[in-house]
């Protein structure tokens, strides 16, 4: 856990250093004549002043010639002892402990005070290390809720105590859930999650019929690999992870199985498309596919596929799943942008993006996320791969570019909207599932070192600065739309006034001591909220680079307002339909990723750093952490 040092007072104010310098024997001896108290009586005569000065260059020439001697002996006969007289030698010591003092040591802390300092870390890490627990019992009453009136389902209804299926029924909470119980050591809930996969799992996947390719591939898929590699089936890299495997019994081999198994359904998405784009639905049972009612996919579904499949191509020894996914980026790469900036819908029949809508919010956002983390998934793998840094770093040249504004008239920064292309007008909209990008800019600077150390390393270009300050901007921002509000948690989407624009009168979150109650906009249609993670996501992100306590301070307070507003307490946790307004009005839900994201960030946001360190895993739009793959592996 990172921590910070205490001030304290120096008690030794008079401390210089030059003390501790080389000091000559001629220097010694006449420093410590001109301070001695001892008077002697032939000082004031001139015989005496004569008699001393002989003296002391006497001892001087001793000191000098023994010195010599030594040296010159220990260099010729190799350490030998010196052939001078020992009464010599003994007298010079005794000459030397009268004359020299010791030099003084350095400034100390009191006992007290290194006591206090001790007892200082020891209680902020105790007050984080409760708070982490607090997450973690959230997690077990939010499982208590799925497992006791929904298990099987894919969500939970908290507040009408049942199951419902919206992501094909492949009991999706369960699989989203595992990879977090495995972190928080809930070795009671990974039994549960592990028999109901062994026994339900691979039949359902072989009867059940439409599953979208995206939502699948990242809860399901992601889930499934992730476990693999967290309950110890890639032994070369589980070392890494900090994370020590505590239940017996478990079976890598089983998620590895059923993975393969339902990757090779997904790819019909891929090979049933006439281009390298895929459609965005897949029948399981008879593995087919076909596209979206309107003919098109979203281009952050269509390119947030990649880490997922390649990691299964490096496990399974086959490279049919990475090279499918890589089809679709490597596309991208050759289709118009502006500025980096990409439209959010792309069609599979004729491989090119349709309308002008540029976004980082709904169908635009994990684009860009993935852009950087496939790279630095695959950066071991050689050159090949760089153009994807490159339409990294062009995009976010795009998005400082056109879409960062700063609101009025506080001057929030916030990522806006260009619904009609560059040559439209502007929108302050900002959704709250863009506040992934402070996390996502702070990984692309520093690579998932800390920034000190990528500092030490010389390894952070102007470039790298600024997005780092770009990302530490939009995370308070992503932070004050939770504490504008009466719920103290966010709305789904934001609106920020900007010169020019009067429409945000009446619309503020409710919190009118907050600071920034005008500058953030809120209509009524967009104040719900889902549990979403992705503002705890970047919080988490930029604790571990920055190593800035405030990130977690800030990540402690929104779990105060989940745990205050949304719980049921018969079990699991609800969405809001209006977070201005207290007691807020409830939406009956509990989706997958507060159990996937949202708690598994807040609880790794208050643990130790050593805990699947950014330089070796990079995590999944669902949060499902993946290992890098190192050079021997992509060999």
């Amino acid at each position: 856990m990172a921590s910070r040092s205490l001030p304290y007072h120096t008690q030794d104010v008079h401390y210089d250093n030059a003390k501790f310098r080389h000091r000559s024997p001629f220097k010694v001896i006449t420093q410590a004549l001109a301070t001695s108290r001892i008077r002697y009586n032939c000082g004031g005569c001139s015989t005496g002043k004569f008699l001393m000065l002989l003296m002391i260059v006497g001892l001087t020439f001793l000191i000098v010639h023994k010195s010599s001697n030594q040296s010159t002996s220990s260099v010729l006969l190799n350490g030998a002892a010196s052939e001078e007289p020992k009464h010599v030698n003994k007298g010079i010591s005794r000459i030397r402990r009268i004359w020299r003092k010791p030099p003084r040591l350095p400034p100390r802390l009191p006992p007290n005070e290194v006591q206090n300092v001790n007892s200082s870390l020891e209680q902020e890490r105790f007050v984080w290390v409760s708070r982490q627990q607090k997450v973690k019992e959230a997690f077990l009453h939010a499982w208590s809720g799925y497992r006791n009136y929904a298990m099987g389902y894919d969500e939970l209804k908290p507040l009408s105590k049942r199951g419902t299926d919206g992501l094909g029924g492949l009991g999706a909470t369960i699989i989203d859930s595992l990879d977090t119980s495995i972190i928080m050591g809930a070795d009671e809930i990974v039994s549960e999650a592990v028999t109901w996969i062994e026994n339900q799992l691979k039949e359902r996947i072989e009867k059940k019929g439409q599953v979208n390719l995206f939502e699948t591939t990242i809860r399901v898929l992601g889930g499934l690999l992730s476990a693999y590699h967290l309950s110890e089936g890639d032994k070369g890299n589980i070392s890494d992870s900090g994370i020590p495997m505590t239940l017996k019994g478990v079976k890598p081999e089983l998620f590895v199985e059923i993975a393969k198994d339902l990757a090779d359904r997904l790819l019909s998405a891929f090979t049933s498309s006439p281009t390298p784009i895929p459609f965005s639905d897949v029948i399981l049972h008879d593995r087919s596919a076909h596209p979206a009612p309107d003919g098109f996919s979203s281009t952050s579904e269509v390119s947030t596929l990649q880490l997922e499949f390649n990691y299964l191509s490096k496990i399974s020894g086959d490279p049919k799943y990475g090279s499918e996914a890589m089809k679709v980026l490597e596309h991208f790469r050759t289709l118009p942008k502006v500025e980096g900036l990409v439209p959010i819908y792309i069609s599979p029949h004729s491989g090119q993006f349709s309308g002008e809508n540029i976004r980082l919010g709904s169908r635009g956002d994990s684009y860009y996320e993935y852009l950087i983390k496939v790279w630095i998934q695959q950066r071991n793998s050689g050159n090949q791969i760089n153009y994807l840094y490159e339409m990294y770093e062009q995009a976010m040249r795009g998005v400082k570019n056109l879409l960062v504004r700063k609101s009025v008239p506080k001057g929030l920064v916030f990522v806006g909207e260009l619904p009609y292309g560059p040559k439209g007008s502007f929108s302050p909209k900002m959704d709250h599932l863009v506040c992934f990008l402070p996390g996502t800019l702070a990984l692309g600077a520093t690579k998932g070192m800390t920034k000190k150390k990528a500092m030490e390393l010389s390894m952070l270009k102007t470039e790298d600065l600024e997005n780092l300050k770009l990302a530490e901007d939009l995370a308070k921002t992503c932070f004050q739309m939770y504490a504008v509000t009466s719920t103290g948690l966010a709305p789904e989407i934001a609106y920020f006034n900007i010169e020019g624009d009067s429409e945000g009168g009446g619309l503020d979150g409710g919190n009118k001591s907050s600071e920034y109650i005008n500058d953030i906009i809120i209509k009524h249609n967009d104040r719900h909220n889902l549990l979403r993670p992705e503002t705890v996501e970047s919080l988490f992100v930029l604790h571990r680079i920055t190593e800035d306590p405030k990130y977690r301070e800030w990540g402690w307070q929104i779990f105060e307002a989940f745990e205050k507003y949304t719980k049921v307490e018969s079990g699991g946790y609800t969405s809001l339909d209006d977070v201005t307004v207290i007691p807020p009005h409830t939406r009956d839900k509990m989706e997958t990723f507060f159990l996937g994201e949202t708690l598994k960030y807040l609880y790794l946001l208050f643990g130790d750093d050593n805990v699947l360190p950014l330089d070796k895993f990079v995590f999944n739009t669902e949060a499902h952490p993946l290992p890098i793959i190192s050079s021997e592996d992509s060999a």
